[in-house]
């Protein structure tokens, strides 16, 4: 990942291509966490794929794989993703549903193309870290299938998480967030109220625009910080963006493969459970994803030196 480029209060992140679930799988691209900007808000995680042919690929494949201290969200523009996890969640995802899968003391997934699919993907992947007082909650999983929406001039806003414009998501935050797809008309110009307490920053999902004076295309983050009552918004041709912003993160962590603890040994004691877990035994503070047609995911080895926490500025 490049070094962020400033222009006063706005910083560039540069993506990182990665393969989703191992060498072979579908690529994707990873905004954060970023070299030098670790988390916006809660938000911790953002992945960004497609749009992606699968009429003669299998699409996204992701065997069964372990979480904790986090929340998954997903957010698809086109096609289906078909979610299993330990809890017995099946649920097929669509384009302008979201799904959350609350982590808490721990928990595994899958997620895959299903076999009978729309012929192109695409979508967001992203984690919102749990604060100490939630990160040991039991696991949960829910789905919204209708969100609230803000419409204005040439503006169409769906609201994932979080209070936009006087419209509330029903989806359960730990922390104060937003989260919201915006989707701008030809020739449009608006302004968003945000917070100045809070944090934000912009990708764009299809199209071009220019958000704080700044042109946002698809691949990079742009991160716009704190100190702002409103963002305006402007487009020549059609475009669509994520807003993700929150208040600041001030607990320290430790992200490492699908964990996100606060120390080492949490982290250790995380990976020996999953590896101590036998395929499809269903035994362990993980549970089993049953009906995944594949085998789990192993953990990577535990790297050499150790873990330390960090904040949300490298």
């Amino acid at each position: 990942m490049s070094t962020p480029q400033s222009t006063g209060t706005v910083e560039i992140l540069e993506g990182a291509p990665v393969a989703l679930g191992g060498p072979r799988g579908m690529e994707v691209v990873r905004t954060l966490p970023n070299k030098h900007r670790r988390m916006v808000g809660a938000w911790c995680f953002l992945d960004a794929y497609g749009p992606h042919d699968v009429t003669t690929g299998p699409g996204m494949r992701v065997g069964p794989h372990p979480h904790i201290g986090l929340q998954t969200v997903t957010w698809l523009l086109q096609g289906e993703v078909l979610h299993r996890d330990s809890l017995g969640s099946l649920q097929d995802i669509r384009p302008g549903q979201l799904t959350i899968m609350t982590a808490g003391s721990g928990i595994s997934h899958s997620e895959e193309t299903p076999a009978e699919h729309s012929p192109t993907l695409q979508g967001v992947q992203l984690w919102v870290a749990l604060p100490e007082s939630d990160r040991h909650m039991p696991p949960a999983f829910a789905h919204h299938a209708d969100l609230p929406v803000v419409t204005e001039g040439g503006m169409t806003a769906t609201v994932l998480m979080g209070t936009l414009a006087g419209a509330t998501s029903p989806a359960v935050c730990h922390t104060p967030l937003l989260g919201a797809e915006i989707t701008l008309a030809a020739q449009t110009r608006t302004t968003v109220p945000v917070r100045p307490e809070h944090e934000y920053a912009v990708l764009a999902l299809d199209g071009t625009a220019t958000v704080a004076d700044t042109e946002v295309k698809p691949g990079p983050l742009l991160y716009l910080g704190t100190g702002r009552s409103a963002l305006t918004l402007t487009t020549g041709d059609p475009a669509k963006l994520l807003l993700l912003g929150g208040e600041p993160f001030d607990e320290k962590v430790v992200m490492w493969w699908n964990f996100v603890a606060r120390d080492h040994e949490e982290v250790a004691a995380a990976r020996a459970a999953w590896e101590a877990t036998a395929d499809g035994a269903g035994e362990g503070e993980f549970g089993e994803v049953e009906g995944y047609d594949g085998v789990r995911i192993p953990a990577p080895p535990m790297p050499i030196t150790r873990l330390v926490p960090r904040g949300r500025v490298r």
